[in-house]
């Protein structure tokens, strides 16, 4: 009887592909309304669907995918309905209240108030079947508390009728309604599933993504492309001008294999710049036109339908992603790695893609911006002040990244003009020499730079650099004209200037290298 008690009640309710959709119904509508965000698929096998945005998953009305999920969803039913129960709590569940492990009947309808924990007991595969015999509530801001191991994907709520979430309600589990509709009203966070088999949906400003865990799949996205050269670059295009206007500060190299590089200051890059077409360009050029193919063939997991709604606080995760039309990136974009480092994100738009201003790329969950690619077909625009994180692989269509923004990454076009205006733009993943395979280093620490705010004097302390002939130092103001320019002849070196208050970079050149910064006089 003690066995039974603990272990008899593990029913292994498989969802099938029922369990690749974060909503669907047999029968039923779909509707969508305000700000709701998905992950997971989306559908119905008979009915209408209206109001979703994207969706980080796939969106299917009556097909062969929600004809084999209807079938699964019934097998899961009939499961869940004849599991035996050993518990049989009031129809008020919440308040406090714990459970265990365990299947729970309740023979009428329930519902849910304040916070109901469900207790793992340091199991990962405890599993929990609530059984309900009639319609299900929440009442607002009531909350599914999972304790010592418990999993949201071990969850089930078997329900013979409605389910009515109300706002703010923090749900977790799988819910399954029986010929009842499900309403998850603004504000409500799921992880699970809604699940009907007849019965209408509807979400109104909702959080819901299908559960980690149980077996489900980790999303590593596809094999990263090799850089080869191009991992140098920070800006680049096979064809066309390469400008700068305004204190940009780029960690990488910069150039064009056709046209001219100007308006770049060399104090402010961290890198090379190749004013003009040379050796190195030739090799990019070739390294990017193979970056661009191996990104363009890649067959997407995802396609997200409406490209003019793109960002908008949308969270994606590690796939391949197709927006099949001009993009506009408004407000954020989540890139969540689910606690992979390593998992790639690839997004392809066919058309141009342009930002609104102070829009954001946010990385979460261990997402590297060194594992995010952008294939664009057309011109890309980054507005002012936005916050981009990627390689931006710009396919025949100029670059402009304007006015403040912070790129993480790297901008290179096969064929178009590139300008930016007083931008950020740092390479995460190393230069890589393409004949030796070493890194390439960028920056050498030569000295310990000291100023005095006064501005009176700079102090320069060698580091291991050896004094010669063509040690110098340089100063310059923000406009890139220079101030001082010095030989360094000791290894402990003061230079006496009136600096007025403001913002001053400096060089340092040797045999070993050069180093670059700044300093503020106040």
């Amino acid at each position: 009887m003690l066995l039974l008690s603990q272990f008899g009640f593990s029913t292994n309710p498989s969802l099938g592909t029922a369990g690749d959709f974060v909503i669907f119904t047999t029968v039923g509508g779909l509707t969508s309304t305000g700000h709701t965000l998905l992950t997971g698929n989306v559908g119905t096998n008979n009915g209408a669907v209206g109001g979703f945005g994207n969706v980080n998953g796939g969106m299917h009305n009556a097909d062969g995918v929600t004809a084999a999920a209807a079938t699964d969803l019934l097998t899961a039913y009939n499961l869940l309905n004849s599991a035996i129960p050993t518990f049989f709590p009031a129809p008020l569940l919440g308040n406090g209240q714990t459970l265990t492990a365990g299947i729970y009947s309740i023979a009428e309808s329930a519902s849910l108030n304040n916070k109901l924990y469900l207790d793992g007991e340091d199991n990962a595969n405890a599993e929990f079947i609530i059984k309900i015999g009639g319609a299900f509530s929440t009442a607002a801001l009531s909350e599914v508390v999972l304790l010592n191991g418990a999993k949201a994907c071990n969850v089930f709520w078997k329900v013979e009728g409605l389910v009515d979430m109300a706002s703010g309600t923090i749900m977790k589990g799988n819910i399954v309604a029986n010929n009842g509709a499900i309403v998850m009203n603004s504000g409500v966070q799921l992880e699970g599933r809604a699940l009907s088999t007849t019965g209408a949906i509807t979400a109104d400003e909702v959080i819901a993504f299908t559960p980690v865990g149980c077996g489900s799949a980790t999303l590593n996205g596809p094999l990263a492309p090799d850089l080869k050269s191009t991992s140098c670059y920070a800006l680049f295009t096979a064809a066309g001008g390469m400008t700068n206007s305004g204190v940009s500060f780029i960690t990488g190299d910069v150039g064009t294999n056709v046209g001219l590089t100007t308006g770049f200051q060399e104090l402010n890059v961290t890198g090379l710049i190749h004013p003009i077409p040379d050796a190195s360009t030739a090799a990019v050029t070739a390294d990017l036109i193979d970056l661009h193919t191996y990104l363009n063939n890649l067959t997407h997991d995802i396609e997200l339908l409406f490209p003019a709604q793109f960002g908008n606080d949308l969270e994606l995760t590690p796939h391949t992603y197709l927006l099949n039309a001009a993009t506009v990136l408004t407000d954020n974009l989540y890139l969540n790695a689910l606690g992979n480092p390593d998992a790639v994100f690839v997004i392809k738009i066919t058309g141009a893609l342009s930002t609104s201003t102070y829009a954001k790329v946010l990385l979460t969950n261990g997402a590297q911006a060194k594992n995010v690619y952008w294939k664009v077909t057309g011109a890309v625009e980054i507005n002012d002040y936005s916050e981009f994180k990627g390689v931006i692989v710009a396919n025949n269509g100029a670059i402009n990244i304007k006015t403040g923004v912070e790129l993480l990454g790297r901008a290179l076009s096969t064929s178009g003009a590139v300008s930016t205006e007083a931008v950020t733009i740092t390479m995460q993943t190393p230069c890589i020499n393409p004949t030796t395979g070493i890194e390439k280093a960028t920056n050498n620490k030569l000295a310990t730079v000291i100023t005095s705010y006064s501005g009176q004097e700079l102090e320069i302390q060698l580091a291991g650099t050896e004094v010669s002939p063509n040690t110098k130092f340089y100063i310059y103001n923000t406009t890139g004209s220079l101030l001082v320019s010095t030989p360094i002849t000791e290894s402990r070196t003061t230079i006496n200037s009136n600096f007025p208050t403001g913002i001053y970079f400096y060089k340092l050149s040797s045999n070993a290298g050069s180093q670059k910064g700044k300093f503020i006089v106040r």
